[in-house]
């Protein structure tokens, strides 16, 4: 909230004790709401009532629109007697409260307490509170009985605990608008034999995403839907034996453009790759890699990651591919020049360390155009790829360190432990992909939840309508 006191400002506070007050003396506070206070007090008070936090339930209600929590306006009150009049000390007894009008977004509220009584036997008083908007309306009003202080205090400010807020949900909904005005795309779902693969399918079906074509056993898929309770309405079933003819046919079907994306269910990712591999239609030239991407709480933008599930060890011209494979993707998403952190241990070029030579040598391929379409800066460590404080301290000068779009792992196992990191330590919501093929393979692993699911649905069709784009105009070039 941005606030302006009329008392107390800087670094100490300083209370106004029972014998220094007296009656129709007050004082004000005053702030503007925001949306973020407004999910910072829903956060801390678990009141996630939909009029305070659902914009398009809200807009259906009497009040035509998000508001605030009515106790956000009295923890307004009870921050000025706290902290200002009377401030350190005081006692807070009671409060009647009444609501008048709501409080809205960008309101800036003026909290106003006058001393109404004062009772000399029990040192106690009495306070009429108000809390106006900016037009002057009374949104909140009542009666404050407090024991005052008796003892003159003055003590330093605390700072208040800094509160992160991040919304999942408003993160995959910002994903979802991206599609939503994009055509279903037909996708094959192979062998689709568990309730999380089969059910993250339908729910990137019922989201309006893709048709799918469940590619598998047609006895154990409907087992288990009905075991797990997933409705199959509007899926095709192409039953096959086992998890290497699915693979083979979704793969076969790919290659005739019957299908636009392949979505791996329960069989090995190795097997769905392998499949894919041997159909000369879908091989670009390009290594295929992994991308991850995730919304970290932290962080200001979307962070990918790659390779983190398919090259162990690549080879420098590997990488090569992988980045620029991961560039391409981050131009579908929107990113005109991503900025690619190389990552070692170090931001030094050491003979030690290999990764260190390896970034330095792509570096010097971007400059040579062997790598196109981003800016790349590299060896950088981790804390430097994504943190401007560190880069300031260490000194660092570049356009990418400490604004990292790309992290570009030097192995499969430290991407790895990264993707796993940011997801299980930092809460990070993850999506991914594999990219190099003609056609996305949406990529989610057994401990994916539905969110998880539905969101590499989102970056498979992106890079599907992405794809169809480049045949129609690689045609048009043709003819």
């Amino acid at each position: 909230m941005n606030t302006e006191n009329t008392a107390n400002d800087g670094l100490w506070m300083e209370n106004v004790t029972y014998d220094e007050l007296s009656v129709g003396q007050s004082a004000r506070l005053v702030r503007t709401v925001t949306l973020q206070d407004i999910q910072a007090f829903a956060a801390v008070s678990g009141d996630i009532n939909p009029a305070h936090l659902n914009p398009e339930y809200a807009d259906a209600t009497m009040f035509h629109g998000v508001i605030a929590h009515g106790m956000l306006g009295a923890a307004l009150i009870s921050a000025l007697f706290g902290t200002q009049f009377p401030g350190p000390g005081t006692i807070y007894l009671g409060q009647e409260l009444k609501f008048t009008k709501p409080v809205r977004i960008g309101d800036t509220l003026t909290v106003l307490a006058t001393v109404k009584e004062k009772n000399d036997e029990k040192k106690r008083i009495k306070l009429d509170c108000q809390v106006t908007n900016q037009q002057g309306e009374v949104v909140l009003k009542g009666e404050a009985n407090l024991m005052p202080p008796t003892q003159k205090v003055r003590v330093q400010r605390v700072q208040a605990p800094n509160i992160q807020l991040f919304d999942p949900e408003a993160r995959f909904n910002a994903l979802l608008d991206k599609v939503q005005a994009l055509e279903i795309v037909r996708c094959a779902v192979v062998h689709p034999c568990d309730a999380g693969s089969l059910s993250g399918a339908m729910d990137a079906a019922n989201h309006g995403l893709i048709q799918p074509v469940l590619i598998g056993p047609e006895g154990r898929i409907r087992r288990v839907a009905e075991e797990a309770g997933i409705n199959l309405q509007g899926a095709e079933i192409i039953s096959v034996e086992h998890s290497h003819a699915a693979a083979e046919l979704a793969a076969a079907m790919a290659a005739r453009k019957e299908v636009e994306i392949l979505m791996k269910g329960s069989l090995h990712t190795d097997e769905l790759l392998k499949a894919v591999l041997a159909q000369p239609a879908l091989r670009t030239g390009r290594r295929l890699s992994h991308v991850f991407r995730f919304d970290v709480p932290l962080y200001n933008k979307p962070l990918v990651i790659t390779d983190a599930a398919i090259n162990i060890k690549p080879t420098l011209l590997e990488k090569a591919d992988i980045i620029q494979n991961a560039i391409d993707f981050l131009h579908v998403m929107g990113v005109e020049q991503p900025k690619v952190a190389l990552l070692s241990a170090v931001e030094t070029v050491s003979p030690g360390l290999p990764s260190t030579l390896d970034a330095a040598a792509l570096c010097k391929m971007a400059d040579r155009g062997q790598i196109t379409g981003g800016l790349l800066d590299g060896p950088l460590a981790f804390d430097n790829a994504i943190s401007p404080d560190a880069v300031r301290i260490k000194g660092i000068v570049s356009q990418v360190a400490g604004q990292a779009d790309i992290l570009a792992a030097p192995d499969l196992e430290s991407g790895n432990m990264i993707a796993k990191q940011l997801e299980y330590l930092a809460g990070a919501n993850g999506s991914g992909l594999v990219l190099g093929a003609r056609v996305p393979i949406a990529l989610t692993s057994r401990a994916d939840g539905p969110m998880a699911r539905v969101a590499s649905t989102v970056l498979a069709v992106l890079a599907a309508h992405d794809q169809r784009r480049k045949n129609q105009a690689n045609a048009w070039k043709q003819g």
